[in-house]
């Protein structure tokens, strides 16, 4: 790789910046391509750009070969998946195990330090800051997953206030269509728009009739993972 392109994706690593690197197998050349350019990724007059943001959306590199045309290798690096979790409650433990598993990278969000502790929550990284606080830091991108679970409005409300205002690709929030009434009513008082509290998915999760935490971080993660992957449900 030619230095110039290695210290590009350099850069789009440390920014968080899509890019897929396209090697052509047959002479070794190479050009990064970024989806947020303009352009059209067009080798030999053919525009790949769908490949590549198929490639990008699948989070897998792809092998493109074209009749009469050069072997294209379409490498994929994305910014890492983030799951940033507010409310170190009982459905966050098995679903913060479950999202690392499933190549999240975790944070849980929790002011009450006697909830978000190290002993409740083994190797997953915590933070004691009020929620708009920690989110401001952690800078949530469109890799990113907010999940709030407390039921507390004081802790809840300014994590979803910032949440619909950033890129991120899913919003969710615990309780009950009573609960998400009040909320939404909360929401709109604090001056939030319809097609903002829209982007909130309440009640949370699949509905797969879940009953404990376990489960319902199971339906939380399921639902999670179908907005990234944007795969209807028949």
């Amino acid at each position: 790789m030619k230095r110039d392109l290695l210290n590009e994706l350099v850069k789009d690593r440390a920014t968080k910046r899509p890019a897929v690197l396209v090697t052509n197998l047959d002479s070794s050349d190479q050009v990064l391509w970024h989806p947020d350019v303009g352009r059209g990724l067009v080798i030999d007059g053919v525009d790949l750009s769908e490949r590549a943001g198929q490639a990008l959306a699948d989070d897998r590199s792809a092998l493109i070969e074209q009749d009469g045309g050069p072997r294209l290798f379409l490498h994929v690096f994305n910014p890492p998946l983030r799951m940033l979790v507010v409310g170190a409650v009982h459905i966050t433990q098995p679903l913060a195990q479950m999202a690392d598993l499933s190549g999240f990278d975790v944070t849980v969000i929790d002011p009450r330090a006697a909830f978000g502790s190290d002993v409740r929550f083994p190797g997953i990284p915590l933070t004691n800051a009020w929620p708009d606080e920690a989110l401001e830091e952690l800078k949530p991108d469109r890799r990113t997953a907010i999940v709030t679970l407390t039921h507390d409005p004081k802790i809840d409300d300014p994590a979803l206030i910032y949440a619909v205002r950033s890129d991120v690709f899913y919003i969710g929030a615990l309780g009950s269509p009573r609960t998400h009434a009040k909320r939404v009513d909360r929401l709109r008082a604090a001056g939030l728009s319809e097609d903002e509290i829209a982007r909130i998915h309440a009640p949370i999760g699949l509905d797969i009739h879940a009953k404990s935490p376990a489960e319902i971080a199971v339906a939380i993660l399921a639902q999670v993972i179908e907005s990234l992957r944007g795969s209807p449900r028949s």
